[in-house]
């Protein structure tokens, strides 16, 4: 027996084929376009991500043609707080999917804080008045472009996360559904009654029946064909968050375990169990997953700019061809010589959250060279993960001396060295970086009945490598000393400062 996952994430789109043991049989993929119209915004053509999606799953299926009648499902995981406008009779996208980096909506957020909006969004979603979600993104949309203000209030248009965007095409119209983990990214769902929130949706502008039925993690999203490709329409069953599907994937079934998941930004999340705690320091409440109607919670620490900042070296900047050439730059030089490269490219994340925030190089020196550069955006990677998850363990109250790790960038050692060794804490890698796939397609499995229980999930044997950290706890704590102090440059020279 195989299963089908799709893992449409914020720089490709990948289809894989695993066994029922949740082993990869093969992989296809496609890069999509990362769009900058203007400085501070981001956005993608969901046309071409749709293309892709049928490109990717029709390749597998050809290069495993014997064995589709083996197939029993196929599921979905994906980019999160990424919103698309579409047509609801053709599914044709009707403007740029705008991204989850995209900072468009600041000033309409700064609007709602003061007017004192923000703890009614803080208390009904567990999320911060932040551009990175959802909702902002729509209310530009509908305030910029009085058409799709008017389609969406007719019903002629829909809007959702990408998730719902891809079960609307895949089943040529007849679901329009989200999982409650995308829904919980939008700043317009209450993760406590589980719903679509009217005073959320009229604060934002956002008709509530323009968005889509909201169903379990493990719950059927329609059967596909794939136009005609497959011999009998799939069962789509499993979607999540790609966050949330990792930490799913990593078997963090248990208060206070915790995952990051290394990617274009970083999401750490610890699981709270079946109550929610709302937080007042930044920590986000997440809603962690839902299944047989029963919800999980997690803390959640965003790093907005992760792998991204070693992309603009490369793209950017040209300081080298790929980034395993900018990894041997950087493991070139025994520390950074006091450079630190604050990736505040789209604003920072846990435990700033300060959008206007601007990235910058400090500390160069004569001595200075691209080699330091290059240490110095790794180093920032590891840097903001510890720094997200000290806020984590100071609001949970628990040590988290281990932490399970996944992305594709936990293929490089010496960047999960650096980790450990900033973080204080043991990482424990997944040999399979791609948990996000693994854990929608687990949570297909669950929903479709092969696997009974969360439990027969958690018995699953997990392959992992382990990095324990080497650098003395009294160099570490000096090292973030230094770092604060480069993040508190920037911030002081930030707008609005």
């Amino acid at each position: 027996m195989l299963f089908l996952a799709l893992d449409q994430s914020t720089s490709a789109t990948k289809a894989l084929l695993f066994d029922r043991a949740g082993d990869v049989v093969d992989r296809e993929s496609r890069e999509h376009r990362q769009l900058y119209p203007r400085p501070g915004w981001v956005e993608h053509d969901a046309a071409e991500i749709w293309a892709n999606t049928r490109a990717t799953l029709q390749e597998l299926l050809r290069r495993h043609a014997a064995r589709r009648e083996e197939i029993a499902g196929l599921s979905l995981t994906n980019q999160r707080e990424t919103v698309v406008v579409f047509d609801r009779a053709s599914g044709e996208p009707l403007a740029p999917a705008i991204v989850w980096q995209c900072r468009r909506g600041e000033e309409l957020c700064a609007a709602h804080r003061a007017a004192g909006a923000e703890p009614l969004v803080r208390a009904r979603t567990g999320l911060s008045l932040d551009p990175y979600f959802s909702a902002s993104k729509l209310q530009w949309l509908v305030r910029n472009r009085p058409d799709l203000r008017t389609r969406l209030a007719d019903g002629s248009a829909l809007v959702g996360t990408i998730d719902a965007y891809l079960v609307h095409r895949l089943t040529r119209g007849e679901v329009f559904a989200t999982d409650a983990t995308n829904a919980s990214r939008t700043l317009l769902f209450d993760i406590a009654r589980l719903r679509w929130d009217d005073e959320l949706c009229g604060l934002f502008e956002v008709p509530v029946r323009a968005l889509p039925e909201v169903r379990a993690c493990s719950a059927a999203f329609g059967a596909t064909t794939l136009d005609g490709l497959l011999p009998r329409a799939l069962p789509i069953c499993g979607v999540m968050g790609d966050s949330q599907a990792s930490l799913f994937a990593q078997r963090c079934f248990t208060p206070g375990s915790a995952k990051v998941t290394f990617g274009t930004g970083s999401s750490l999340l610890l699981n709270l169990g079946p109550r929610p705690r709302l937080t007042g320091n930044g920590v986000l409440t997440a809603l962690a997953w839902t299944h047989a109607g029963a919800p999980t919670y997690a803390f959640e620490g965003i790093v907005i700019s992760s792998a991204s900042t070693l992309t603009w070296l490369r793209d950017q900047l040209g300081l080298a061809e790929d980034v395993p050439a900018l990894e041997r730059l950087a493991a070139g030089v025994e520390d950074s010589g006091g450079v630190h490269l604050v990736p505040a490219f789209t604003g920072l994340g846990l435990p700033h959250w300060r959008p206007n925030a601007r990235a910058a190089i400090t500390g160069l020196s004569p001595h200075s060279d691209r080699r330091h550069v290059a240490r110095a955006a790794f180093e920032s990677i590891a840097f903001q993960v510890a720094d997200a998850l000290d806020a984590l363990r100071a609001e949970a109250g628990t040590p988290v001396g281990s932490i399970h790790a996944d992305g594709g960038p936990t293929a490089s050692a010496f960047l999960m060295q650096l980790a450990a060794d900033l973080t204080q804490a043991e990482l424990r890698v997944a040999r399979h970086p791609e948990a996000s796939p693994l854990g929608a397609m687990l949570a297909g499995q669950l929903g479709q009945g092969f696997i009974r229980s969360i439990a027969e999930i958690a018995a699953l044997p997990q392959d992992e490598i382990v990095y324990r950290p080497a650098l003395p706890a009294a160099r570490a704590a000096a090292r973030r000393a230094a770092w604060d102090a480069a993040v508190r440059q920037v911030l002081a020279g930030s707008p609005g400062s």
